[in-house]
């Protein structure tokens, strides 16, 4: 059956063309804006079964709070407009995201540690920005989700960042004013919600950081931590007030997840609130040493379906590792013995320089980045934040742009860009190569002589990277050149200058927006 709103057009703007999706309190549209010559948008409804005042309220209360935590953090659904249509039923505008929910992409397989990392941290940053509140009538008020779950929470590509977390359907979000009427019914999902929140409680934060808990246990496992007997109110509340999840060693599918990780999301789903983190910060500063046990932290978005075009296309899965270094990174004594062991070529100037090379160790090729700086700025950023990026453009030359930043809240960024002809078998060797490493190395050598290679650092290359390395690699090889390198060159770092720095600075100072004092400080609620 035909859905009657689809080619209507509402406000003389967005014309309706097809519905998308169904959220708590109405349905979804995807609608071209034709002010904007028909940029597509999502256009959402008030469900005609709810058409009261008081929902109505609550309606525009959800438009109002995601306009303010769009406008202030790239990790919530970012609201235009609202407005009531010719049939008196409200509506409100958003963004339209292509992407699929954590829901539908853990349906399949738990998520791996790293990429989980990657995700979390972003889904944490839009939690904090929400907790912090938005100005109504004056006044900062805290929002609570209450409703959080893995298909409340979307993945989608971003052009310049990649894999970008967006947290979905305010609907039933609470505004914690002072003098606000707290309700006695419960409203939110059963499989997720805190005892506190079933027994209609007066809430705070830490019934988001429960939910959360249930979202993080499911993302590693593809299991709900507790299950009750059957789907009623009555079961859930018993299991989520007595029943202690399973450690992740003791799930039949044998998981390994890091003790220091697996502690933070235990803690997320202590039975009592107060014996849970205080605050998303909390959660934050914690997972900061674990993300670099992995070599990689927030990622702050995958472009993993991106097709090629003679245009440009940016891969990120941006790679951040954070400050303290983990002896789980750390390499074998003979394997650093390697890479400390190596020269400065003597056809390369002595200056602040970096390239790629492709090293050889027993019969093994090692994809490798050397920077050349002086001594004092080596040991000053050899514990920065580690970050990477990249972008292609096959006209008018096929090219990559390879970069690396290390970061420091205080010093900021230090950007480490090379370039890949990938007309060159040697760059088409090293690219194809990185796909299959997972990781690359940075030697740090000193500007000073002997010119030593001082330092290693590792970082991850993530899955959804290293399949665009080939599609890139094997395009280019068919691809005809209708330019120059020098033009291509010019155009990423036009492009890098304008669009992928700023951004890329954005999500490092919102990583770094609070000290990371570590674990320990954690584990003192």
């Amino acid at each position: 059956m035909s859905d009657p709103n689809a080619g209507r057009k509402i406000s003389n703007r967005y014309e309706l063309i097809e519905a998308i999706g169904q959220g708590s309190m109405g349905r979804v549209y995807l609608a071209s804006d034709s002010l904007l010559g028909g940029v597509p948008v999502a256009v959402k409804f008030l469900s005609q079964t709810l058409l009261n005042e008081d929902m109505r309220k609550r309606f525009l209360r959800e438009a109002m709070t995601c306009a303010q935590l769009g406008q202030k953090s790239m990790h919530v659904v970012r609201v235009t407009d609202y407005g009531v249509n010719e049939d008196d039923i409200p509506f409100y505008v958003m963004e339209y995201l292509k992407g699929e929910s954590i829901g539908r992409i853990i349906r399949t397989e738990p998520l791996p540690v790293p990429r989980f990392l990657e995700l979390l941290r972003q889904i944490l940053l839009g939690l904090k920005t929400a907790h912090t509140g938005i100005l109504v009538k004056g006044e900062i008020v805290p929002i609570i989700h209450r409703d959080i779950k893995p298909s409340n929470v979307l993945v989608t590509s971003d052009p310049s960042m990649g894999e970008l977390v967006k947290i979905l359907d305010f609907g039933i979000a609470k505004l914690l004013q002072a003098d606000s009427e707290q309700t006695s019914t419960f409203m939110g999902t059963l499989a997720y919600a805190s005892p506190e929140q079933m027994e209609g409680r007066e809430l705070d934060g830490r019934t988001d950081i429960y939910s959360l808990g249930v979202m993080m246990y499911q993302m590693l496992s593809g299991m709900l931590p507790v299950r009750p007997t059957n789907n009623t109110f009555g079961s859930w509340y018993k299991v989520h007030r007595l029943a202690q999840p399973k450690p992740f060693a003791r799930l039949e599918i044998g998981l390994q997840v890091p003790r220091a990780l697996e502690d933070i999301i235990m803690a997320c789903l202590a039975k009592q609130r107060q014996d849970r983190p205080k605050t998303i910060d909390r959660i934050i500063e914690a997972i900061a040493p674990i993300d670099d046990c992995f070599g990689s932290g927030s990622q702050v978005s995958q472009r993993t379906g991106t097709g090629l075009s003679s245009g440009l296309s940016h891969l990120p899965l941006p790679v951040a590792s954070s400050e303290q270094e983990q002896p789980s990174v750390a390499q074998p004594p003979s394997a650093e013995s390697f890479y400390l062991q190596q020269s400065w070529p003597p056809e390369m100037p002595l200056a602040q320089i970096v390239f790629p090379r492709l090293l050889s160790r027993c019969e093994e090729k090692i994809p490798t980045l050397w920077a050349m700086m002086p001594l004092a700025e080596i040991d000053k950023r050899i514990r920065n934040t580690r970050y990477n990026n990249f972008m292609c453009t096959m006209t008018p030359h096929p090219m990559v742009l390879w970069l690396t930043a290390l970061y420091h809240k205080v010093e900021g960024p230090r950007w480490l860009p090379c370039y890949l002809d990938l007309k060159i078998e040697a760059s088409q060797r090293l690219l194809w190569t990185l796909a299959d490493a997972q990781i690359y190395r940075i030697l740090f050598f000193t500007r000073e002589a002997p010119h030593q290679c001082r330092y290693v650092r590792l970082l991850n290359v993530a899955a959804g990277q290293r399949k665009l390395f080939k599609e890139w690699t094997t395009t280019a090889r068919n691809f005809p050149s209708i330019g120059s390198p020098q033009e291509s060159k010019a155009l990423l770092k036009r492009e890098l200058e304008e669009n992928l720095k700023p951004r890329i600075l954005m999500n490092l100072e919102a990583m770094h927006s609070d000290a990371k004092p570590g674990l320990d400080t954690f584990l003192d609620f």
